[in-house]
């Protein structure tokens, strides 16, 4: 018998993104791929010394790790690529794995404009 977490979290995942995504546009250079994405967010905390402030990121990204391949070859995101969703355009900043078998990315973002519809 294999791995049953490891089993139940691939299947978790195809549920996740079988029903919870949206289209979006990764962008590298000149590379465009549509993948689906699961749309989130992070929170965090700042702490100046004084008071501590909750926030949170523009906009997460959860992809599976398996739909990003540019250029033929399966990739990790990149500082500095962009994702589109709808003619909203956001700024790749930072990505982790999303959980512990690696098949998905949560790719941290922030929002840098529009793009022509």
């Amino acid at each position: 018998m294999g791995d049953l977490l490891a089993t139940g979290a691939a299947w978790l995942e195809q549920q996740r993104t079988k029903h919870l995504t949206t289209t979006v546009t990764y962008v590298r250079g000149e590379i465009e791929l549509a993948v689906p994405a699961t749309i989130g967010r992070t929170k965090y905390e700042a702490d100046d010394g004084h008071v501590v402030r909750v926030e949170f990121t523009d906009r997460d990204f959860l992809i599976l790790a398996s739909d990003l391949v540019l250029a033929g070859q399966q990739t990790e995101p990149r500082r500095g690529d962009l994702i589109r969703e709808g003619n909203r355009e956001f700024e790749v900043l930072d990505w982790r794995y999303s959980d512990p078998y690696r098949q998905t990315l949560r790719i941290t973002t922030k929002e840098t404009g529009t793009t022509e519809p």
